[in-house]
Formats: structure tokens, C-alpha cells, sequence
């Protein structure tokens, strides 16, 4: 099992064009062993502390195999809609990791 964290800045006025992506991308992860495990939209009330600029979203996501991430970022019917991930996202910070006991 694999974990991505993702904290994801959205360019100003484009979050309509960020969420027509997302309900393409979000649904793929489930045709690659993968599930969405939680989706944050922080606000200023929700941080107690931070030394980077906040993410518009943070995303938690599993995968059961690195395979199965790869193959869901080769996804054909999700690059067809890249465009969309282009347009809107800033830029995208991914950490990658497992989960520990």
C-alpha cells in the first residue's frame, strides 16, 4: 500500500475549472486499487500554525501497489482532460509515502 498527500494551490479565480477536473479525476482513482481517504479545503480557522502558504486543497490518497498509482496517472480518459489540471493548479506539492505502526 502506498499513501500520497497532496497540497494543492489553485490559481486565483480558476476553482471552477479545478473542480470540473477533479470530478473527472477523483472517480479514476477507483479503477486503479486506489481510494480518495479524505479531501481538505483548510480555512484560517482550521490552522494553528503554518510556515508555507496554505494549499486551496490537501488530498490523502491510497494506492494498494505503485503500480496502480502509475497506471492511474496514465490514465487515456484522464489526459484528456489535463488541460483542465493546467489551467487551474498553481502548482502541486506530492509526498509519497507508507503507513507506519
Amino acid at each position: 500500500m502506498i499513501y500520497i498527500t497532496q497540497l494543492i494551490y489553485v490559481k486565483k479565480g480558476k476553482e471552477a475549472i479545478f473542480h470540473e477536473f477533479e470530478e473527472i479525476a477523483i472517480p479514476t482513482i477507483l479503477k486503479y486499487n486506489g481510494r480518495l481517504t479524505l479531501r481538505i479545503r483548510p480555512n484560517e480557522n482550521s490552522i494553528i500554525e503554518n510556515n508555507i502558504e496554505v494549499p486551496y486543497e490537501i488530498h490523502l490518497v491510497e494506492f494498494d501497489s505503485q503500480e496502480d498509482f502509475d497506471n492511474f496517472k496514465m490514465d487515456e480518459e484522464r489526459k484528456k482532460f489535463l488541460h483542465l489540471k493546467e489551467q487551474s493548479i498553481e502548482s502541486v506539492i506530492l509526498i509519497q509515502g507508507v503507513k507506519l505502526n
